[in-house]
């Protein structure tokens, strides 16, 4: 089983998809960097040999920001955003969509689930 950025490619499926586990890496940067090192899109995961994993594993680390540099760079991002006190980190701070979606309805994903209102027994108490 191959092991590149931390994370280990599945058994049994093509090298392209199999690349694409890593997070950062989506299928054009898969087929960018098969094309670089002339590796066939339809070799299984299983038939890399060493020295392929091992060139695979150069570029990725070479070019490529990947796994956890990434999600440290994308919160950092974020923490900028909302340190400056912009539209979009007000709306990443509220936990709101950034992106001008209607938030009346839908938007759940961001929002969790429904919070009901509940209203208090009022009126003039009988003695």
């Amino acid at each position: 089983m191959a092991r590149i950025a931390g994370v280990d490619l599945p058994r049994g499926k093509r090298v392209e998809i199999g690349i694409t586990y890593i997070r950062g890496i989506g299928r054009s940067s898969s087929q960018k960097i098969l094309d670089k090192l002339k590796i066939d899109y339809n070799t299984k995961t299983d038939d890399l040999s060493d020295a392929e994993v091992n060139a695979i594993r150069r570029v990725i680390d070479d070019e490529y920001m990947v796994e956890g540099e990434l999600r440290t760079e994308v919160s950092m991002n974020i923490k900028r955003l909302m340190d400056l006190g912009c539209y979009r980190g007000l709306r990443h701070r509220k936990s709101l969509p950034c992106h001008g979606q209607r938030t009346s309805t839908n938007a759940r994903t961001r929002k969790g689930p429904r919070r009901t209102a509940v209203k208090k027994k009022g009126g003039v108490k009988k003695k």
